[in-house]
């Protein structure tokens, strides 16, 4: 489509509300899981089971991979052949957008695996731009490189992010800060852009927002945070509660800042992992958040307990996260939500 999204009245609803239906891609590129391949395909085939209790999954496969994903996702799982080269459908998969009518769009945005880290990309490039020609909804093309584990939206106009992803010279190197902030707010129709210095000490994705901050309504931000002065985390996540703590939204309104203790560290081949509760995934009536079990056990139970505080009408599924953050992310990265809209039954009779 040639217009803007804001122009055509779509904007980006929030993850907690009303989803249609939930996408995940299985595993492509083995060599990021070395010998943990086998946990990792169980892994995917959990958390897609675990979503699917609330909601309907399409797991997209590729032509070779299409039994395996059906062995260990089930048959409440649907498989949909798109070619793909990773498995991060938050970042490679389209943003869904929703106008007052109930109909959908999707932003394909420029993927380029994290700024050239990962080759080939070129299927991961092309995967928004498949999935919404199948699913018959319209497309708009965006004009920049972007993540969708890069931005995280309240639902009414306010937009959380990090200066050291957005403005990674990886990405768009020839845009400013205020280029980009143009293109959020007409491609996703937000007001207020808060910016985040930096996200996890050590996150490849160069500091996605989902593994450190989110919305947990309008008006709350829920924040991972280090109370050990000597672990990296320690200065940034207090920069960032101090950014927050002088931020309004895009009503004026300040913010009420929920706390969640980070796990232990933890380390693979002597690179720390990007361990984060904050990479939950809201479902239809519930919450999918990943634990690590061993010495995080009690950091599990912290933040699961905390979660449940803030959202005593969801039920809280806890899912092993630690086959998946070996690959550098977790269960907000391999997801991405379809809000419920008039063209779902269309979809139903695609897949």
């Amino acid at each position: 489509m040639s217009k803007i999204p804001k122009s055509c009245h779509y904007t980006m609803p929030p993850e907690w509300n009303p989803h249609a239906c939930t996408f995940l891609e299985w595993p492509a590129r083995k060599e990021i899981w070395h010998e943990h391949l086998t946990e990792t395909y169980k892994a995917y085939g959990d958390v897609a089971r675990a979503i699917a209790k609330f909601e309907p999954v399409v797991m997209i496969v590729n032509k070779d991979t299409i039994f395996q994903a059906s062995h260990y996702c089930g048959p409440e799982v649907q498989l949909l052949e798109i070619p793909h080269d990773d498995s991060w459908m938050r970042d490679n998969g389209p943003t869904f957008l929703i106008n007052q009518k109930g109909e959908l769009a999707g932003i394909n945005w420029k993927f380029n695996a994290w700024g050239e880290k990962y080759y080939p990309f070129e299927n991961d490039n092309q995967v928004a731009f498949r999935l919404l020609k199948k699913l018959n909804i319209p497309c708009f093309d965006a004009p920049i490189i972007l993540e969708g584990g890069s931005i995280h939206v309240d639902g009414e106009g306010t937009l959380l992010t990090t200066e050291e992803c957005l403005l990674n010279p990886n990405r768009n190197p020839h845009l400013s800060k205020e280029d980009i902030e143009s293109v959020l707010m007409n491609y996703l129709n937000v007001e207020k852009i808060i910016w985040l210095k930096k996200g996890l000490y050590g996150d490849e994705t160069d500091g996605h927002v989902d593994n450190i901050a989110c919305f947990a309504k309008p008006g709350t931000i829920l924040i991972q945070t280090c109370k050990d002065p000597s672990d990296p985390n320690y200065d940034i996540s207090k920069e960032n509660i101090e950014i927050l703590k002088h931020s309004t939204d895009a009503k004026g309104h300040s913010f009420e800042i929920i706390e969640i203790e980070q796990p232990p560290a933890m380390y693979e081949e002597g690179q720390r992992l990007s361990l984060s509760y904050i990479n939950f995934y809201f479902t239809n009536g519930g919450i999918v958040v990943p634990v690590f079990g061993g010495i995080c056990q009690e950091a599990d139970e912290n933040a699961l307990n905390i979660l449940q505080g803030i959202f005593p009408d969801r039920k809280i599924v806890p899912v092993n996260g630690l086959p998946i953050v070996r690959g550098g992310g977790n269960i907000h990265c391999i997801t991405q939500q379809m809000p419920a809209g008039n063209p779902y039954m269309m979809m139903k009779e695609v897949i």
